[in-house]
């Protein structure tokens, strides 16, 4: 579940973000730097417990594996993106879709977590 609520705020934090961007920096986008990066370090505690959880011993394997491919995904999102900012003349449809994703991510943690919730009832 917290997953889940991590990648709804990343999502409404992306939307927010066009209407953050100025010519200079102002405190606003500041207070959005430090409160999206700790929220996009707090997804990886409770990863790497899904993963140890689902995948026992072998859950280090498979965030090491998950890591990796966040890696590639975070340099094919950064390619599309730039390919949105030449096509568009702005990257907010990039930002829109990466929210979107979010959003997505947000909803399969929720089925993820609300599955786990009745396996464990039915277990416990």
């Amino acid at each position: 579940m917290l997953l889940a609520g991590y990648y709804f705020f990343r999502g409404v934090g992306l939307l927010l973000l066009p209407q953050l961007l100025a010519s200079s920096v102002h405190p606003s986008i500041v207070l959005f730097v430090v409160v999206y990066g700790l929220d996009w370090v707090a997804t990886v505690p409770p990863t790497v417990a899904l993963c140890q959880e689902i995948f026992g011993e072998r859950g280090t394997i498979v965030f090491g594996w998950v890591f990796a491919g966040h890696q590639i995904g975070a340099a094919v999102a950064a390619f599309g993106a730039g390919l949105v900012r030449d096509q568009s003349g702005s990257y907010t449809l990039a930002w829109v879709g990466g929210a979107g994703l979010c959003v997505v991510a947000a909803v399969l943690s929720w089925f993820m977590g609300s599955r786990a919730t009745r396996a464990d009832a039915r277990t416990g």
